[in-house]
């Protein structure tokens, strides 16, 4: 079976634009791989120099954790966004298995798009890690691009008779609502930490706990993935295989956890209920 990326059928009559570029669904498909082939040519260099060169100014390889506005949701809507990805890529093989050629446009795009995600989350903790949010400027242009290709594939399925009776259709709706809300969460990170198009920036330090090197507990400060799946700890767990651990090698625990902490807590809330029950009985 031939192998094209808009299929070799029909004398190659996908690649014709008599009725419009936009009409062409190959065309339109070939314009969704644009962001996310701009967001692996610009994320991988700076990943490659943060990882591999100790001399850095990015310093991406620092091991703290420094949460921007809107962090979990974040998270939560990149998972969700990489199911809805891995549905579009089943779709698109289920489809191309019923043509005469294999047409790439079909699943290549979602592909690259699942690619391009899990590069995003990816790229996204590093920069956290570094608290240098300068370099988010990249995930703003990417979700920008990749919301307005979007949005293009679903008007044009609208206006090419494509309804929601078909799951193409759907998909591409639910992946217009994800990639905005993504958006959405980039320009709330610019509002809040003015990191770009502000004259004064926020610096925001990381927490005491974190400048304290005997804290081990990592808990509140982990990504979502980390905390769900407690990775954090592996170095722990391996180091108590390897040889009883004690007190020492535990570390202290974070100020909000601590039992101090939590008893000036108590009693103040204690404090405003007895004040609260004496007021309420005169």
């Amino acid at each position: 079976m031939p192998l094209a990326f808009c299929g070799s059928e029909n004398n190659s009559a996908a690649y014709k634009v008599n009725n419009g570029v936009l009409n062409n669904g190959c065309f339109v498909d070939a314009l969704n791989v644009v962001p996310h082939v701009f967001l692996l040519f610009i994320t991988f260099p700076i990943l490659f120099i943060g990882w591999g060169s100790q001399s850095s100014k990015v310093h991406i390889h620092h091991s703290t954790w420094l949460h921007f506005p809107g962090h979990n949701l974040r998270w939560i809507l990149t998972f969700i966004l990489l199911f809805v990805l891995v549905c579009e890529i089943a779709e698109g093989i289920v489809s191309d298995g019923v043509s005469e050629s294999h047409h790439l446009h079909l699943y290549m795009p979602p592909g690259m798009a699942f690619l391009a995600a899990i590069t995003s989350i990816v790229y996204y903790h590093n920069i956290e890690t570094s608290n240098f949010p300068k370099l988010l400027i990249a995930l703003f242009f990417y979700w920008t691009l990749a919301f307005i290709t979007k949005t293009i594939k679903f008007v044009k399925f609208y206006d090419n008779g494509v309804g929601p009776l078909q799951l193409r259709f759907c998909l591409t709706g639910f992946l217009v609502i994800l990639y905005g809300m993504l958006l959405v969460v980039e320009i709330n990170v610019i509002r809040v930490r003015r990191y770009v198009f502000f004259k004064k920036t926020k610096e925001v330090k990381p927490p005491e706990d974190l400048q304290d090197l005997g804290v081990r507990f990592l808990q509140p400060f982990v990504n979502l993935l980390s905390k769900g799946t407690y990775w954090w700890m592996n170095t722990f767990i391996k180091t108590a295989h390897k040889k009883p651990i004690d007190l020492k090698a535990i570390g202290k625990l974070p100020i909000a956890m601590r039992a101090m902490t939590n008893y000036m807590r108590l009693n103040k809330a204690f404090e405003a209920q007895k004040v609260r029950h004496v007021s309420s009985t005169l």
